[in-house]
């Protein structure tokens, strides 16, 4: 690593979780009725879905609304420019799982360790911040789970810095149809469910941060999708058992507004690691409309196949 900003690492968060936040995380991305493992507590097989852990570096250990605007300013990064959290959307979302996340985190310590990988000036389209965070048990030092994000801070570049590295493709296999598709119905009210799960970035909820930065007004969170994404490959070709995703990553490509319906088409590569894993690619679009998340890939333990499911929050 090398560059303003690269390998500055955060001062750690103390995060924290109770089974009511997995019920209402599974519930918010489109679990249902048939996936009681993910929604019910008493349920003898109650998991918590594994993608959880993104929303704990907005959520922190609060219980309460938080002022997302002051919690993202306050973390400032040596050698770059101050940046403006209030014009800032994801760029792409990377996920390991390493162990099962406890039901709650009650009676333990966890915290996110987390660190800048780099900053990159895309010019006067504004800069990129590619960040690392890491679950981690702060007694034990286990690690459970590591993101690797990227935030875009609209119309901020300019300022000298390195351009950053062309990142690789991941492409769906070429002609080949897709083996299973996944549509998901939002509402007006999807985004105003998720962002109780701790990020309430205000570009979700009003109008007006969205106007701002040339999207007409508010957009759904670009993890709501990415987090629905997963739920799609999970429960289609992994049985919704969270122990059958290893990886998930994808790339936000378009914005999506309430009431867009999402297609996932999934692709199975065909290969299997030691433990049963299996790449996958996918796409994500609005139904008639733009891909909204691209350089989809994961690797699933695949234990069955349903070829099409349509649901709706």
């Amino acid at each position: 690593m090398s560059g303003p900003g690269a390998g500055h690492e955060y001062p750690a968060v103390p995060v924290s979780w109770y089974k009511r936040d997995l019920l209402l995380f599974a519930v918010s991305i489109g679990a249902t009725a048939d996936e009681l493992h993910l929604i019910y507590e008493l349920h003898p097989n109650f998991a918590a879905f594994p993608t959880y852990p993104i929303i704990l570096p907005f959520k922190k250990t609060s219980p309460e609304v938080i002022d997302f605007y002051a919690a993202q300013s306050a973390t400032a990064i040596p050698g770059v420019p101050k940046l403006d959290s209030r014009r800032v959307v994801d760029g792409e979302r990377a996920m390991t799982f390493y162990k099962p996340l406890p039901l709650t985190s009650e009676g333990r310590k966890f915290e996110i360790r987390g660190k800048v990988i780099g900053v990159y000036d895309k010019g006067k389209a504004g800069t990129v911040v590619e960040t690392q965070n890491d679950l981690v048990d702060a007694e034990s030092g286990e690690l459970y789970s590591r993101a690797i994000g990227s935030g875009f801070f609209v119309g901020q570049g300019n300022w000298g810095g390195p351009k950053g590295p062309k990142n690789p493709s991941y492409m769906p296999p070429e002609g080949k149809k897709p083996d299973v598709v996944f549509e998901h119905a939002t509402t007006a009210e999807t985004a105003h469910l998720y962002r109780l799960n701790g990020d309430y970035n205000p570009l979700h909820a009003t109008p007006e941060p969205g106007k701002a930065m040339g999207f007409g007004g508010a957009i759904l969170h670009g993890l709501y999708s990415w987090n629905c994404a997963a739920h799609s490959l999970l429960k289609l070709l992994g049985g919704s058992d969270p122990a059958n995703m290893k990886e998930f990553a994808a790339r936000f490509a378009s914005p999506v507004k309430a009431c867009d319906v999402l297609v996932t088409q999934i692709w199975k590569m065909g290969n299997k690691d030691s433990e049963g894993f299996e790449d996958v690619r996918f796409v994500t679009s609005v139904k008639g409309g733009k891909v909204c998340l691209s350089n989809g890939r994961a690797k699933v333990r695949v234990v069955g196949e349903k070829k099409t499911i349509s649901s709706k929050l």
